[in-house]
């Protein structure tokens, strides 16, 4: 191990020197997958174990993107499907998801929840909110915290927010649906305001974005990983900023 150490911080180094400023994405979008294979590969056995080291995983990728210039950083932790799981270990991790929004607020970072509040347990929509709000004025890195996310229920929020919108301005639907334009859905996006995700990881080697991001991912370049999250590295990290400096984006062209 002793051997490997330095061979390891050195190849790191070499990947790092390979990056450019313009080759950073703005916003990285995570898919954290892996927890429970994790464990029972670990020998842990338990989920819980998982999603604890999942969760410090966490806060090793936001420094990385804090050093390298990623400006957001949009964490899927909680599904709107996982809300579905056992009760048992839906319980522990609603519990661990709870503290890292507490750490996410001692460390500074400027967190805004994104998803639908309204379907999670009290106690963790109540985190969220009082994180946003001692949040709100810090600048530097930008931390979405997805939790109770699914995306179709992000589009379909969205245009209930715009139905809404018009509504109270008295516009007639049959107005509404002569000009609406993918803007006006996009002002009522979890993420308006925001970038779109220029680089979107997901670990433990699924090939398929599960409905994370569908509207903002148009033109996001996708890196699938083969590590289990908690094994995630930042030497894969740096091989993921590495594979999309490298490619040529068309956005659509």
């Amino acid at each position: 191990m002793g051997l490997r150490d330095p061979l390891y911080w050195l190849y790191e180094r070499r990947l790092e020197r390979q990056l450019t400023s313009q080759e950073i994405p703005r916003h990285v979008g995570v898919v954290m997958d892996g927890n429970r294979r994790w464990a029972k590969n670990s020998g842990l056995g338990a989920a819980e174990q998982g999603h604890r080291a999942g969760a410090d995983k966490i806060f090793e990728l936001l420094r990385w993107c804090d050093e390298l210039g990623v400006r957001v950083v949009t964490l899927w932790m909680l599904s709107t499907d996982n809300l579905s799981r056992a009760e048992d270990e839906l319980g522990a991790l609603v519990r661990i998801i709870e503290k890292a929004i507490v750490r996410l607020r001692e460390e500074g970072w400027h967190t805004r929840p994104v998803g639908a509040l309204d379907i999670l347990p009290d106690s963790t929509a109540r985190a969220l909110k009082e994180t946003q709000e001692a949040t709100s004025g810090n600048s530097g890195l930008v931390v979405n915290v997805a939790v109770g996310y699914g995306g179709r229920r992000e589009i379909a929020d969205a245009v209930r927010s715009l139905l809404h919108e018009e509504a109270t301005k008295g516009t007639e639907v049959q107005e509404l649906a002569e000009r609406l334009d993918i803007e006006d859905i996009a002002r009522h996006l979890y993420t308006r305001g925001q970038p779109d995700p220029d680089l979107l990881i997901r670990t433990s080697g699924e090939q398929r974005l599960s409905g994370f991001m569908l509207w903002q991912s148009v033109h996001s370049e996708f890196y699938f990983c083969e590590a289990h999250w908690p094994a995630f590295r930042r030497v894969d990290f740096l091989r993921a900023l590495r594979s999309y400096g490298a490619r040529n984006r068309r956005f659509g062209h």
